[in-house]
C-alpha cells in the first residue's frame, strides 16, 4: 500500500490534469492511509486546472489530521504565497492539535500578517487547536484580537482562551 500512495504522490505533479485529479481522488479513498501525502495535496490545491481542486480539496477536507512527519512540510507551506495553499497548511496543522506545536512561530506569524483574512483567521484558529502548546503566539493573537477584522477578532480570543486557560 505504501508504494501505491508514492505512486498517488507522484502523479499529483504530472503533465496531465486528468492523471492529477485521478491521484487525488484516488487518495481520498484511502482514509487515514492518506495522511502521508498530506503535504503533497496541498501544494496541489492551487492547481491550474478546476476539476484537480475540487478533487484536491475535497479528499482534504475528508482527510483528517495528517502524518505529524509532515508537519515540517507543512509548516513551510503555511508561508506560502497562495492563500489556499496556506488556508489548508494551516487547518492540517490545526488538526494535529498540540503535535503542530513545532508550527506555532509561523502560524503566528500568519495571523499577524497573511495578506489573505481567510488565511490569517485559519492560523488563529489552528493556534487554538494546538492549545497550551502555542505559548509563542500569544502576542500575535492579543494583536489581532483588538485590531482583526470582527472574525479574526473572536477566532484570536478563542485561541487565547485555549491557549492561557
Amino acid at each position: 500500500m505504501a508504494d501505491d500512495i508514492q505512486e498517488l504522490i507522484k502523479a499529483l505533479s504530472a503533465v496531465d490534469a486528468a492523471a492529477r485529479r485521478v491521484a487525488a481522488e484516488r487518495l481520498g479513498t484511502l482514509g487515514e492511509k492518506a495522511q502521508t501525502a498530506a503535504a503533497a495535496l496541498v501544494k496541489c490545491v492551487g492547481d491550474a486546472d478546476e476539476s484537480v481542486r475540487e478533487a484536491v480539496n475535497s479528499t482534504l477536507e475528508e482527510l483528517g489530521p495528517p502524518a505529524k512527519e509532515q508537519l515540517a512540510q507543512l509548516t513551510t507551506l503555511v508561508k506560502d504565497g497562495s492563500s489556499d495553499v496556506a488556508y489548508w497548511a494551516a487547518t492540517l496543522i490545526g488538526r494535529l492539535k498540540d503535535a503542530g506545536s513545532a508550527a506555532t512561530d509561523s502560524l503566528a506569524q500568519c495571523v499577524a500578517s497573511a495578506k489573505e483574512m481567510p488565511v490569517r483567521e485559519r492560523a488563529a484558529w489552528a493556534l487554538g487547536e494546538i492549545g497550551p502548546q502555542a505559548q509563542g503566539a500569544v502576542e500575535a493573537l492579543k494583536k489581532a484580537a483588538a485590531e482583526g477584522g470582527p472574525r479574526l477578532a473572536r477566532l484570536a480570543k478563542q485561541a487565547l482562551e485555549r491557549i492561557t486557560g
